[in-house]
């Protein structure tokens, strides 16, 4: 599948960095798009409201003077998440400002609404939205989205259960849109990797966590660089979702990781992080299984640099064994 438009010769890296809740602002994705690959943020992170509009066009006016100041520079476009569910009241107030200022790309979470979908495409913006299996895939599909991302085994936060030996194979087979491959992606291999079996884009948040630029706590930086994916839990108690967080978290908010209970659903607030004392992210850090390749944090433009020599590598190596 050919990229969109926005995406053709605008990266240095076939990688999307994923919207972190609380973590990603206006300095990491203005960082990661000077590096050549697409940032992106949950507008929920803008808080109050009105905070929407104010980082749009700062993360628009800094990229433009960039790119006016470095015209040989591959700067990547950016992207806004948008939570699909009855408990986010600010939804369409937060569409509406994220068309004024004409968004490339909408990320879509949990369900994906026509009215979004024929929002991004009313300016020429693009819709990718994420997916944990085939039922849920052909729904987006059907909703008209272009791009699924397909959150597999091993994935940060909310994630599914399923290969992406299976998920992506079964995927391919019928959708024609641009495929994002996400789950344990932590290194330039992983890049090479996710598109050799078929995506067009790898999707990396974690190894994201762990940059100078990120607005994470510096206790939750360190944590990603010392442990490994054993450390891993997966469960549905914080949101509602079951999703992966850092053991070492749920233990230092006072829980048992190997004995958690599971979550009554219906009292849950996928926007605010659940209905507990501790909450995710804040608290209970999310965290994918590919941690374990994280040894520190440097800014972001050094981590692509890395990851596109470990890509390239991967790629001459790959070539060398096939012909072999």
């Amino acid at each position: 599948m050919p990229l969109p438009a926005s995406l053709v010769d605008t990266l240095e890296l076939p990688v999307v960095g994923s919207p972190l809740f609380i973590v990603s602002g206006p300095e990491l994705v203005i960082a990661q798009c000077k590096a050549g690959v697409v940032g992106s943020f949950p507008a929920l992170n803008a808080r109050p409201v009105e905070k929407l509009g104010e980082w749009l066009t700062r993360i628009e006016n800094e990229l433009g003077e960039y790119k006016a100041l470095h015209p040989e520079k591959k700067v990547a476009p950016y992207a806004v998440n948008q939570i699909c569910h009855a408990s986010n009241d600010r939804l369409m107030q937060d569409m509406e400002t994220c068309v004024k200022h004409k968004v490339p790309i909408i990320i879509t979470s949990l369900r994906p609404p026509q009215e979004i979908v024929e929002a991004a495409h009313s300016y020429g913006g693009v819709v990718f939205h994420d997916v944990i299996n085939v039922k849920h895939a052909r729904k987006a599909a059907e909703q008209g989205v272009d791009g699924l991302i397909l959150v597999c085994a091993g994935a940060g936060g909310h994630a599914g259960t399923l290969s992406p030996f299976a998920l992506l194979r079964e995927v391919k087979q019928w959708f024609k849109g641009t495929i994002l491959l996400s789950g344990a992606i932590s290194d330039g291999a992983s890049i090479a990797s996710a598109l050799a079996l078929g995506a067009d884009l790898a999707y990396i948040g974690t190894r994201f966590i762990a940059t100078e630029e990120a607005n994470a706590d510096l206790a939750y930086k360190k944590a990603l660089t010392e442990h490994a994916a054993h450390d891993i839990v997966y469960s549905n108690l914080f949101t509602g979702v079951h999703g992966n967080y850092l053991g070492p978290s749920i233990v230092a908010a006072g829980l048992d990781p190997d004995n958690l209970p599971v979550a009554d659903k219906t009292k849950m607030n996928f926007g605010s992080g659940g209905n507990m004392k501790v909450k995710a992210w804040r608290d209970i850090w999310g965290s994918g299984q590919g941690i374990g390749q994280i040894a520190d944090a440097p800014p972001v433009a050094e981590l692509v640099q890395r990851l596109k020599a470990e890509f390239d590598e991967a790629g001459v190596d790959f070539v060398k064994r096939a012909r072999a």
